[in-house]
């Protein structure tokens, strides 16, 4: 693999990585769009979370700490901390994680398998649930715009809600 800007082989090399790796890092900073969690639980590999306050797609319907090894930034940046942690999961350990992975696959499936994209969705996939999340989120929204538009002039109306 090479450094520079991603391309359709540096991908496919570093999908081949994970699938012949037990654990994958998902540092810090990683985008939705540089897809390494999704890439990880895709290929089976044990995601390595490595944050103090990391928010992950799908957290209301999936439990994360069933099948991903989390890590504090200062823990990580310990030399050989990381390391030794990871050393310390027996195959069996590894094995039920993978299990698990397994398990909430269909979660990141975007795509409906059609070449054309036409004809029925995962009912468990991805887009299925961002579906769901909308939903949840469309009444908090109107909510917070009712209340917005009956404040009295020049008063602040705290936000009670993450809604947007």
């Amino acid at each position: 693999m090479e450094e520079g800007f991603p391309n359709a082989t540096g991908r496919e090399q570093s999908i081949r990585g994970m699938r012949n790796s037990e654990f994958c890092l998902h540092p810090a900073g990683d985008t939705p769009t540089s897809c390494r969690l999704f890439d990880a639980i895709q290929s089976l590999c044990i995601p390595v979370i490595v944050s103090d306050t990391i928010e992950l797609p799908f957290e209301g319907i999936i439990d994360y700490s069933e099948f991903s090894v989390f890590a504090s930034v200062s823990d990580a940046l310990t030399p050989k901390w990381l390391a030794n942690h990871l050393g310390r999961f027996s195959e069996r350990e590894k094995e039920t994680l993978r299990s698990r992975i397994a398990k909430v696959q269909s979660v990141f499936v975007y795509d409906n398998g059609h070449a054309d994209g036409i004809g029925p969705i995962e009912p468990n996939g991805a887009v299925n649930h961002i579906w769901k999340k909308v939903q949840q989120k469309v009444p908090m929204v109107k909510e917070a715009v009712i209340r917005e538009r009956r404040k009295p002039a020049g008063a602040s109306v705290p936000l009670r809600c993450q809604c947007i």
